[in-house]
């Protein structure tokens, strides 16, 4: 059986890992940073991942999954080299592509036997191309050495389920070699129905940042429609509903709210951009910055409404409770979370804030720590003139209103991810506000009338047993043919 090494053992990196000892591989981990190795080796999972501290730690048990620091051991170790490392932006919002090649640079040169380097990062289009040259340069000789690119497609709070049961897998290879080895590696999935695409290095590389894209277009979107809606007092969650009805939208991704963020959407979005300016078609992909625009307004629409309600952005006074630190549930990921930018920005505007959430207090008071952190919901809102709700969590949904009233000063609270269903908080007398949302209270059973456009002609017997048009028209084609 082909064994793994996975180099980077970041949040991709050590699911990616976990997945592959699961799928059946003897897998080697790599990191050039001893303290993370040491932890995984201990069965440690550094972040917040539902399911993968118990999957990780059962393999670092049986064996089949082990960390460490040498290239040079992976080198001599694998037969199949995942690349997992981190691309961050860069200037100008392009990727930083130093640990891709510093990992190419510490691995190639020790390869001893023909091998496939899989690159999963996500990346600038062009950046296989340029990496095969490296590799033809540092390989031993008599060593053949196949790139393929292999993005990832992983949701923060479903990676171990996306790992092992993929909606699609895209294969960029230029040989029947690599294309058969990465049908070996997923030869599981593949069985169970994941659907397979294979394409070349180039297309590889745009679909992953293209599909971040569109989910940004999608979201950014429906933003712009909560912004008509909150000046109109239409309703931006019923306005989603029914664009979700036609199948050729969809429902996904047209939640309005405090917009998206984290560690994939904004950085492939800016990165995709800098990658298009840099090969002349910069004017094709320029309504990517009003999308990263209105993405980022929908921040300043909480910032300006909250400051508001405590007397002003040049003398604010009071307290806020803020619920949630993570850019998303189930994740204690705080790379560009919306939330945690609020909280900085009223802060900094003199405002007196504290947080919680669930598993992200660690993370972002180390990328925030002039703010106060509570180890409670009741605590975070102990107090406050203004309560906002800013990552969605199920526990959130879950807080008993009349409760808060006794713990909050003012009974003020902005649902700023329009997940929170506002009859139990009107009820406990709180002045409940959203994003794009007609909020009222509901005095009495909702009555959708039925509407029939125009008149419904009667059917007979006779109607119903004659042939349908298109059953004659098939019988028409059938006499033609």
């Amino acid at each position: 059986m082909l064994r793994i090494s996975v180099i980077g053992t970041g949040y991709l990196g050590a699911t990616h890992a976990a997945g592959m000892a699961e799928l059946g591989f003897e897998v080697l981990g790599v990191d050039n940073n001893p303290a993370k190795a040491a932890s995984l080796s201990a069965g440690r999972v550094p972040f917040h991942e539902p399911g993968l501290p118990e999957l990780l730690a059962g393999h670092v048990a049986d064996g089949r999954l082990r960390f460490g620091t040498s290239l040079v051991e992976a080198a001599e170790f694998a037969d199949v080299h995942f690349l997992c490392v981190g691309t961050p932006p860069g200037v100008n919002g392009a990727a930083d592509l130093s640990q891709l090649y510093s990992a190419l640079d510490g691995l190639v040169p020790h390869l001893t036997r023909n091998c496939l380097i899989v690159g999963k990062s996500t990346v600038p289009v062009g950046t296989a191309e340029a990496l095969t040259s490296r590799i033809a340069e540092l390989a031993p000789d008599g060593i053949s050495v196949d790139l393929a690119w292999n993005p990832e497609f992983l949701r923060e709070g479903h990676a171990v389920y996306d790992t092992l049961r993929p909606n699609r897998l895209v294969f960029g290879v230029t040989t029947p070699d690599a294309e058969w080895a990465l049908r070996q590696v997923y030869a599981t999935p593949i069985a169970a129905g994941s659907p397979v695409v294979i394409t070349n290095l180039p297309t590889a590389e745009l679909i992953k940042v293209s599909a971040n894209a569109f989910l940004a277009t999608k979201i950014s979107f429906i933003n712009a429609m909560a912004e008509l809606c909150d000046l109109t007092g239409a309703d931006v969650t019923l306005l989603a509903d029914a664009l979700g009805h036609d199948d050729r939208i969809g429902r996904k991704f047209l939640g309005a709210g405090l917009g998206y963020g984290g560690g994939c959407l904004p950085k492939d979005v800016r990165a995709l951009i800098a990658r298009a300016t840099e090969l002349g078609a910069g004017e094709s992909v320029e309504f990517l910055r009003d999308i990263d625009a209105v993405n980022l307004r929908r921040r300043e629409r909480v910032v300006r409404e909250t400051l508001g309600l405590l007397g002003g952005a040049l003398r604010p006074s009071g307290r806020v409770g803020i619920l949630g630190a993570a850019f998303k549930p189930l994740s204690d990921d705080v790379r560009d979370s919306p939330a945690l930018d609020v909280a900085v920005q009223l802060h900094a505007a003199g405002v007196d804030v504290t947080v919680f959430d669930p598993a992200a207090t660690g993370p972002a008071r180390a990328v925030a720590p002039q703010l106060v952190f509570a180890a409670t919901a009741a605590a975070a809102l102990h107090e406050a003139d203004v309560v906002l709700h800013l990552t969605e969590w199920r526990e959130f949904q879950e807080l008993d209103p009349a409760f808060l009233r006794t713990v909050v000063r003012g009974r003020v609270i902005i649902d700023a991810r329009n997940t929170l269903d506002p009859e139990p908080w009107l009820a406990a007398g709180w002045d409940f506000r959203a994003l794009g949302r007609l909020v009222e209270p509901r005095t009495a059973p909702r009555v959708v009338p039925v509407v029939t456009p125009y008149p419904t002609p009667s059917v007979t017997a006779r109607d119903l047993a004659a042939p349908s048009p298109l059953t004659r028209l098939r019988a028409r084609v059938r006499r033609t043919a």
